[in-house]
This record gives C-alpha cells, structure tokens and sequence, in this order.
C-alpha cells in the first residue's frame, strides 16, 4: 500500500480549475518533486496535502487514513515555506523547538531532540542566535531543523532553494538530500528548477495547466519526454517537424528538410498520423568535418556556459542548438561551416496528440 496517495484530487476556484484530477502515489522514504512553470498547480496541491487549501474533488490519504478535510494541525506534517517563516523574535533554539511545545513535549525530550535536529542541519554553535544573525542558507536549515524535529510523516517543502544565490541553492540541493535519507522522512517537494528537481529525486512529477503530464525517475522523464512541453521544458530539446516515408528494419523513416532520419520506434506508435515531431537533445549532436554528418550548417551565435558552448547551427533541418564539452580546446566560430552528426537511438517521437492528463495508473 502506499504510504500518500492522492486519487483524481482537483481544485476549483469558483469555475476556473487550478488543478485537475492529480493522481500520485509516494512510496515511504520517496523524494518527490513536483516540477513545472509558475501557475500550474504545483503549489497549489502541495496546500491541498498540507490542508491550508480544502479539496474541490478527490481523496488524499496518509498511511492508510483519509485526511482529505483533516485539519492542517491534525495531519502532522513538516512544512518548510518558501520565505522559511522563521519567528523574528525567537533565537534557533526557540524556533526549532516551537512545534514540539505546542505538543506539549517533556522539556528533557524537548532539549534532546532539539540538539539532535541542529546537529542534523550543523548549526549546534547557533542556537542562541536570532534569525536576523544568520545568512540565507543558515535560515533555511533552521527551518528545515524546525519541520524535522517533530519526526512528521511526510516533509512538505514549498521552493524552498529559491531566495538562494546560485552557487548556495546548488549546494543546498544536495544537503537537502542528504539530510533527508538520513532521517528518511517521505519528501515532497515543489519546485519549477528542473535542474534541481533531477539532481535530488526520486521520481519527478512534471505538471502543466493544473495536470500531471508525466511522472516518472529524473532520467526516464528527461530521456523520454511524453509531449512536446515536457520536451523543453525538461531541458533543451531541438524539435524535427517531418513526415513519415516507410518503415526500416528497426523502425521508422522519417523524411526533415530534405533529409532522411531513421527512427527506433514501432510503426504502431504512430497511429494514422503521417506527420510527426521528433526530438533531438542538444548535447547528442557532434560537430563533425563538412559532409560527414548527417547535414551540414553554419554556426550562427556562440554561448560560453563554462563548462559548456553553445552553439546555433543554421542547417536544413532548421536551426539547431548543439551543446559541446568545453575541453579547453578552440570554440567553433560565427559562419564556420561544419558537419553534424547524431546515433539514431537520440531521436525520440514527441507525440504532439498525448493526452495531458495522466491516469491513475501511470502516476502509481
């Protein structure tokens, strides 16, 4: 059985839907994260979990019991708000251990178990300082040590990297993560950084317009993108409108510019569509000698990235965006002519007429 479930869970402000028939079901110790552009909905079920948002339609359950209009207090669960929430007033100490007072805990245990959450969170000097004395990523742990230390079931986190600076948010990430398989809680976590979202989870839940589009493992989600959003949304992808021309002894022919690409998938797949769009990630293209490629270009605009350049490509199968090692060796240059080339497994078929929404099934 699943730890949360959450069975065709919709809202409505008034006739506009915000979100529409979430299905999702988390195992115990899952970190979940719900990826997608601003007003999609994530947020908004997120509350709906918590109990801060009440249920239009659907059923949540924890552990086998139906919270769907349990009280947020009843619930128990950890919440780490996007602005950390923190009492101005109160030192790290008085923060961390305010949920354990409202339950009434022993102050030995109180004392314990405080200690041990900041140990957790490595802010055991801290303790007497207020919020104000602390950077943005000590604030955060205070609230991360603050939801912990009630051992709740399931850890809400609401973009809760998002006020860091970059360099800070990417460390965070992965303390975040290690912080939660050593206690284990079950995490769900909101986010519209895809990059984090892939770093830290388990499994992604990609959302758009208030539905789930798909839910799956980061790799699985980025290496098969179910429609053109998740495609680009989920990094960069180069998108190839074509047709098909036949079948090969291991799939598809499909015909892009004036050049004949060979797709692995099966004919079936396709139903009676004759035209299709296809996806090519940018860092699956290489730059080879003119003519010993599948197409020929010309480099229009370079991006130095650091680790990477980026490259648009002026080709017959449209402008391509090509991402390259930066091995320390020269960039290719503006109106340099060059080769490109791809293995035909990195082509995907991104079917333009997949249903948004994603069943029961599919989000287990």
């Amino acid at each position: 059985m699943s730890f949360l479930k959450l069975t065709n869970v919709s809202k409505f402000y008034g006739a506009t839907p915000a979100v529409s028939s979430f299905n999702l079901s988390v195992e115990k110790g899952e970190f979940i994260s719900l990826l997608g552009p601003s007003g999609c909905g994530k947020t908004t079920t997120l509350q709906m979990i918590a109990g801060f948002e009440a249920v239009s339609g659907g059923r949540i359950e924890l552990d086998g019991r139906d919270i769907t209009h349990a009280k947020p207090n009843t619930r128990g669960l950890g919440i780490v708000f996007q602005s950390y929430a923190l009492f101005p007033h109160m030192t790290v100490e008085q923060n961390v251990a305010f949920g354990l007072e409202m339950r009434k805990c022993p102050a030995a245990e109180l004392r314990e178990r405080v200690d041990q959450a900041l140990a957790l969170v490595h802010l055991e000097q801290h303790g007497r300082r207020y919020p104000r004395e602390l950077s943005g990523g000590q604030r955060q742990r205070v609230a991360l040590a603050r939801a912990l230390v009630i051992v709740p079931p399931v850890l809400l986190l609401d973009e809760p990297l998002s006020n860091l600076d970059a360099q800070l948010r990417e460390e965070m990430q992965f303390e975040l993560r290690d912080i939660q398989r050593k206690v284990g809680t079950t995490t769900i976590m909101v986010t519209h950084d895809q990059s984090e979202a892939m770093s830290i989870s388990d499994r992604v839940v990609v959302m758009e317009a208030g539905h789930v589009t798909q839910v799956g493992q980061p790799l699985s989600v980025y290496e098969h993108p179910g429609n053109r959003f998740i495609s680009t949304f989920v990094g960069k992808a180069n998108l190839l409108e074509g047709s098909i021309q036949g079948e090969w002894a291991n799939g598809v022919k499909v015909e892009v510019g004036g050049v004949m690409l060979y797709l692995d998938a099966a004919a079936a797949e396709f139903g009676s569509s004759s035209q299709v769009v296809l996806g090519l990630r940018p860092e699956k293209l290489r730059c080879v000698g003119v003519d010993a490629g599948r197409c020929n270009g010309v480099v229009r605009r370079t991006f130095f990235l650091g680790s990477q350049w980026m490259y648009d490509v002026e080709t017959t199968l449209g402008t391509l965006t090509m991402l390259t090692t930066n091995d320390g060796g020269a960039a290719l240059e503006a109106e340099q002519q060059i080769g490109i080339d791809w293995s035909d497994r990195n082509l995907r078929l991104i079917s333009a007429s997949r249903n948004a929404a994603v069943t029961a099934a599919e989000a287990a």
